[in-house]
């Protein structure tokens, strides 16, 4: 999952003083790596795959990947942090976090590492300073969003994949007409399902990505512009066709929904890859956001997720460098790419995954114009938070209870109560 909670400061310091107390601490040898890390998924990857690749042409430096629970890396990473226990390498979370982390001198600048030029500045923003001046975690892996469809049902009504908006909304019409299948399966109960999928899906090829994005930051483009207003209008349309009891229905209940061939479209993250591909037993594929009709660049969401940063209190800074160095080859996001289906090297080398919908998805960056999503970066650190708001704006016009003018000058007013370059 992508959703990311901005705790890794000192509103956990309690919380993080009890599980220092409980946290074994951890040292490494000379020439030995720790890595911390959130992703106890992936132990098994890093220790069978990604670690004995490094070790062919690194034999001297040995590298143990050591993860906590998802739900108290925060706290466990500040108490270490602050301890003085942390490994040498800290798995970063985009934004925020990780820049409270560089901000109180416990991560190091990475921008003169061999192999930093690898990577593009949508892709180092997340680990940036505010100014783009300094970058303090190498950028890791993206998640990509956009449609994942079932392909027996398409075949089976003889339904072309939509390039466009009208065309899309053709789509879920004549699916709803003929009855036999859900036309999109995605539910309000969670509100975060409606922005993530939704708002930020389809969003960028309203407000044309970076340009857009960039725009909220600097004051120059205002959430009650057309642009926006216009992506909330498409969201309004989408509420006829999520099935009975969508506004009841959580996230899970929408994986279930599609995994059973229920539904013919689900709005996705890539990172639902690895869920259908153990829980469906039909083919499925996937397609981009449709663009507005008469638009010829295409935009997508190419989020990123999962930065590695060096700790300004590491004994292996330079053996942690070379890691980093090495992190950054094509070599290392192939291994990366392959073993977690749906998380992509945020790299500029061509990637080619085996996993034919993954691959899919990874393939739209020569086709579209890379963005992350317009709440993450600087516009959510006020209250209210933009990125809650764009939650409760999302569902209130699928729901309809809210119309886009209404939504998009709740969001925006919300902005202006405290972001200056929004007043």
């Amino acid at each position: 999952m992508t959703k990311m909670k901005r705790t890794l400061s000192t509103g956990a310091a309690a919380v993080a003083l009890t599980v220092a107390a409980l946290t074994p601490i951890v040292s490494a040898h000379a020439d030995e790596l720790i890595i911390e890390s959130w992703r106890t998924d992936d132990l098994d990857i890093w220790e069978s795959q990604i670690i004995p690749a490094f070790n062919k042409s690194h034999p001297d430096i040995q590298v143990r990947f050591s993860p906590s629970p998802p739900t108290e890396y925060n706290a466990n990473m500040n108490a270490k942090l602050t301890a003085g226990t942390a490994g040498d390498l800290i798995t970063c979370k985009p934004f925020d976090a990780s820049l409270d982390l560089y901000n109180n001198g416990h991560l190091t600048k990475v921008d003169g590492i061999d192999g930093m030029e690898n990577f593009s500045n949508v892709a180092k923003s997340a680990w940036q300073t505010d100014d783009g001046s300094t970058t303090f975690c190498l950028p890791m892996a993206s998640v990509i969003h956009g449609f994942i469809y079932n392909k027996e049902a398409f075949k089976e009504l003889g339904i072309e994949i939509p390039k466009t908006i009208p065309e899309f909304m053709a789509v879920l019409e004549k699916i709803k007409d003929d009855g036999t299948y859900v036309p999109m399966s995605m539910g309000t109960a969670d509100q975060w399902e409606a922005a993530t999928m939704g708002f930020q899906n389809v969003g960028p090829n309203f407000w044309k990505g970076e340009e857009g994005r960039k725009g909220l930051i600097d004051g120059s483009q205002k959430l009650t512009d057309p642009q926006y207003v216009k992506v909330y209008e498409h969201l309004a349309d989408w509420g006829p066709y999520l099935g009975k009891g969508y506004k009841g229905q959580s996230y899970p209940d929408s994986q279930n929904l599609f995994s059973l061939g229920r539904a013919a479209i689900y709005p996705a993250g890539s990172w639902d890859i690895s869920t259908f591909n153990g829980q469906a037993d039909f083919e499925f594929g996937a397609f981009p956001p449709p663009v507005p009709e008469g638009q010829d660049t295409c935009y997508i969401s190419d989020h990123t997720d999962i930065g590695l940063g060096i700790n300004a209190a590491s004994k292996n800074v330079k053996a942690a460098e070379t890691f980093l160095s090495w992190m950054a080859s094509a070599e290392a996001g192939s291994i990366f790419s392959n073993a977690l289906p749906g998380f992509y090297a945020l790299s500029k080398h061509e990637l080619t995954i085996k996993d034919p919908v993954a691959q899919e998805f990874v393939s739209w960056r020569g086709k579209c114009e890379s963005s992350i999503r317009n709440s993450y970066q600087i516009l959510s650190r006020g209250t209210p938070n933009l990125e809650n708001d764009l939650w409760n704006t999302s569902v209130g016009v699928i729901n309809g209870s809210m119309t886009a003018a209404e939504a998009a000058k709740k969001a925006q007013d919300g902005l202006a109560s405290w972001y200056k370059p929004q007043q």
